[in-house]
């Protein structure tokens, strides 16, 4: 596929037309504080497992309403609770779950304690076995995640999996090997939003790192791409007409690009040119706006939605060596 969207020099300058609530600030202020009448019950079970190098601990603490969610700390064999550690907090793409430990030996290897967070509801799309269900019910919505609740920002989806993904950088604080002055979040596609979600909610984080985010510029999306999951909510318009305002009235409870407008901590992005999943200009969207002093953009420009894959990891490496090695 060729490049489709604004050309590069466009693409770093543009804004999104997204409209942020005048309750934004408020609506989630009022969510975390609800969320937290919960106990976090932050539970760490030990998993024997024939690898060497590291220690897999299984993890179930309370996000929205409570609802158990689960999670593999994966550190490095021999980490001892007087030498904290500089922690990951990852968050999966859009359908998939925590899957199998031995899928996160990389950043354990390099010397970080690494939370991967199990995404509620997800997990059976094929590639990685999620273990948290969501509880919660939902009107009429098209298959997917995308319109759950999509009519009402309290009952919308993303409201619990981005409270599940605050209540897991609280969960992996908590735990005696981990350096709770030292924690990013990163995460690809899905991931990569819920990681700027994370980085607006939660002021103090080291470092936040997106890869080819998804969640960003909704208003964008929804008319550019035919791919799937933003074309959930093309589809859902297309059956509920007359629909659409109170549709784009909730997602701008949930644009990233409203939460990278509030995020302070260094911030690393990446996108690729080719991308029809999550078009550049949403990520660009989110990058022109972010509010913390250092961020960067890495551009690939003749990939699709694998962005940089494993180059990107690499660089990931060596520019988190600057925020979480003290």
């Amino acid at each position: 596929m060729p490049q489709f969207d604004l050309p590069l020099e466009e693409l770093r300058s543009y804004r999104s037309r997204s409209v942020e609530p005048d309750d934004f600030g408020a609506f989630w202020e009022k969510t975390l504080h609800e969320a937290r009448q919960h106990e976090l019950d932050a539970r760490f079970d030990e998993v024997s497992l024939p690898l060497t190098g590291v220690r897999v601990l299984d993890v179930t603490y309370a996000g929205f309403g409570g609802h158990p969610v689960r999670g593999w700390l994966v550190v490095p064999a021999g980490a001892e609770p007087g030498e904290p550690l500089p922690a990951v907090v990852e968050y999966i793409g859009y359908g998939g779950g925590r899957g199998l430990p031995h899928m996160h030996l990389l950043w354990a290897t390099a010397g970080y304690a690494h939370f991967v967070m199990d995404t509620r509801g997800q997990g059976s799309a094929g590639w990685a076995q999620g273990d948290t269900p969501d509880p919660v019910g939902s009107a009429p919505a098209h298959p997917g995640f995308m319109t759950r609740g999509i009519e009402d920002p309290h009952e919308y989806y993303y409201r619990r999996l981005y409270v599940d993904a605050v209540r897991a950088v609280e969960a992996v604080r908590s735990h005696p090997l981990v350096d709770a002055s030292r924690v990013a979040a990163l995460g690809v596609s899905q991931g990569g939003g819920l990681a700027l979600a994370v980085g607006g909610l939660v002021p103090d984080l080291a470092a936040v790192a997106a890869d080819v985010p998804f969640l960003c510029d909704f208003p964008r999306a929804t008319t550019l791409t035919d791919r799937l999951p933003y074309q959930e909510i093309a589809l859902y318009l297309k059956a509920r007409r007359g629909g659409q305002e109170r549709v784009f009235q909730t997602l701008s409870y949930f644009d990233c690009v409203h939460f990278a407008a509030r995020g302070r901590a260094p911030a690393l992005f990446s996108a690729a040119l080719e991308d029809q999943t999550c078009p550049p200009s949403t990520v660009f969207a989110a990058h022109n706006v972010y509010a913390g002093s250092e961020r960067s953009m890495e551009v690939y420009s003749f990939n699709d939605h694998e962005g940089g894959g494993p180059y990107q990891q690499a660089v990931q490496l060596r520019w988190l060596q600057g925020y979480l090695r003290s």
